[in-house]
């Protein structure tokens, strides 16, 4: 006779149960269930068996809700499905990254691309990083881990709502190249001056949410952010998992006791209906529309659609059907092992938003306490670059990072196009590595680019004979608006070596230089840890909540791994 060996709380569906049961290899498991159709509850019994050794994993729950349907009888693990000694399944998906190459200037003048804010990438590598494993290469997004960082550039003046500016030093890890950093810095916002607040919470309470880093974490980085609300913000609360329901109607801010009572109350349990719960979320955040204020979704999970409308497809439809409300949306990533990275970054994209994720209460702290304002509040909206190189300066030219930001080049003039979202106080970062007109070696040789033996007269023109290196045009919209504007700023030919560039520069080129390493990439030529360390060392500058001096523990971390 069998005793039972554990007994948890059922999450409502098979794959969940084999999770929550901590299944962690590939044997035959056996479900059987006995649904009362009256008493709407459901009992699973699990039989494990394990090395010819069997043991009993009894799991129930009351269910209030409609019953569900239930897939097949016996769980078999997806052929996808990865197992790690110690772990359960991972099935963490991430968009396969194929990196920049070197193109040629004069076929190729043009490089045209969408800003990007989201931080993910950086702090899911750091949690890879924290459990001594290398992540994924395509989980190292550059763009993303540079602008995890705050950089000093000047603060905008007049009705611009971001500035625009270059610097260009020697490329450290590929001396006979050239490091063109282009910074955008969007106007601040005190706390004082953060208008009205329409936020409505979408909390995946499913029962893969179930473990300590998922709704648990949720729960404690939520609190930071209604913490900061006021009695002129108002808070709305959705849930979903089978299906979505709505825990907290629209409450003023400063009723502080009664949201959290409401987030406490959350409990993981069921299979994973997102689809139905971004409608509801977005009516309820419609229905308390604020004029001229922040009007936004706040999506919490770990990105795991199961149910209901669960391709990406009809999720991203989805969302650039609502987006066209003025509702915005942000991302909250959680969890590892069934991590839906793609998925989330996708929508966060389509939906004029940001994606986070949060690996830790202090990760919380920094996307919802400290950088609040660019968080939730956005400034400018749809925003493109296009730099356009000058041939008699540049031979080739390589973007680091943004591959799936890229756009057409006649995309930047249209305003029809979707593009990113710069919010309050935010900094963006792009790098360049350009090999100069009149590169020798083998680091030129890199690029991939015989040199030219022709150009016609109708390429030539006054400004490519001038000292100009590059052109950069912004374009942007303003929150509410649908017309964009353009900002210009060219960028003269100057090769200072890196210890004579600024902080911004060396530090920006350390984490890049970083995330190359960690993708194992093709171009990081003479790039190594003890370079990173070096740059970044000598970049920490303000550093006022230890971000910086953090990046350098990660550094060191990475020796365990590369």
């Amino acid at each position: 006779m069998f005793s039972p060996a554990l007994s948890v709380r059922c999450p409502g569906s098979i794959p969940a149960c084999a999770r929550a049961c901590k299944v962690l290899a590939a044997h035959r498991v056996i479900w059987t269930k006995e649904e009362d159709m009256k008493t709407r509850s459901v009992w699973i019994a699990a039989v494990l068996f394990v090395a010819g050794v069997g043991s009993l994993v009894a799991c129930g729950v009351r269910r209030d809700m409609a019953p569900m349907a239930y897939p097949s009888a016996q769980y078999l693990a997806t052929p996808d499905a990865q197992e790690r000694p110690g772990a359960g399944f991972n099935t963490e998906a991430y968009d396969r990254i194929v990196e920049n190459p070197f193109l040629a200037a004069a076929e190729n003048p043009l490089s045209t691309f969408a800003i990007d804010v989201d931080t993910a990438s950086y702090s899911n590598a750091r949690r890879f990083l924290s459990q001594g494993q290398r992540p994924p290469p395509d989980a190292v997004r550059i763009e993303e881990f540079i602008n995890n960082f705050r950089y000093e550039y000047p603060e905008p003046q007049g009705q611009a709502p971001f500035t625009v500016t270059a610097e260009t030093t020697r490329c450290p890890w590929a001396p006979e190249h050239v490091l063109v950093q282009i910074g955008l810095r969007a106007k601040s916002i005190n706390q004082e001056g953060i208008p009205p607040r329409n936020l409505v919470f979408l909390i995946d309470v499913s029962g893969s949410m179930a473990d300590p880093n998922k709704l648990p974490l949720l729960k404690s980085a939520l609190r930071l952010l209604v913490e900061q609300l006021t009695e002129r913000d108002r808070l709305a609360m959705v849930v979903y998992a089978g299906s979505s329901g709505l825990v907290l109607p629209p409450t003023p801010g400063d009723r502080k006791g009664t949201i959290i009572e409401s987030l406490d109350r959350l409990e993981a349990g069921g299979s994973t209906n997102g689809g139905e719960g971004i409608q509801l979320a977005y009516r309820v955040a419609r229905e308390s529309f604020v004029q001229g204020g922040v009007n936004r979704v706040v999506l919490a999970t770990d990105g795991d659609f199961n149910v209901g409308v669960t391709s990406q497809g009809e999720l991203t439809r989805l969302i650039e059907k609502e987006r066209e409300s003025g509702v915005f949306l942000t991302v909250l990533g959680f969890g590892m092992g069934n991590l839906k990275d793609s998925t989330m970054e996708k929508l966060a994209d389509l939906g004029n938003g940001n994606y986070a994720y949060i690996d830790s209460l202090s990760e919380a702290r920094k996307v919802l306490v400290h950088e609040a304002a660019g968080t939730l509040v956005t400034v400018a909206k749809d925003v493109k670059l296009q730099v356009e190189f000058n041939p008699a300066r540049v031979r080739a030219w390589r973007l680091i990072g943004y591959e799936n930001r890229l756009l057409r080049a006649e995309d930047f003039n249209n305003d029809k196009k979707d593009a990113g979202e710069m919010g309050a106080g935010h900094t963006v970062t792009a790098i360049y590595e350009i090999v100069p007109a009149g590169a020798q070696g083998s680091q030129a040789a890199l690029a991939g680019v015989d040199p030219l033996r022709y150009q016609t007269p109708r390429q030539a023109t006054p400004e490519s004979g001038s000292d100009e290196l590059l052109t950069v045009k912004a374009r942007y919209k303003d929150p509410a608006g649908e017309t964009s504007r353009l900002l210009t700023q060219t960028v003269s030919a100057e090769e200072r070596d890196i210890r004579q560039a600024s902080d911004n520069l060396r530090f920006a080129a350390a984490v890049a230089a970083f995330g190359m390493l960690l993708r194992g990439s093709e171009h990081k030529g003479n790039a190594t840890l003890d370079l990173v360390r070096e740059l970044a060392q000598s970049a920490l500058g303000r550093d006022p909540n230890g971000y910086r001096a953090e990046f350098l523990e990660l550094v060191e971390k990475a020796k365990g791994v590369l």
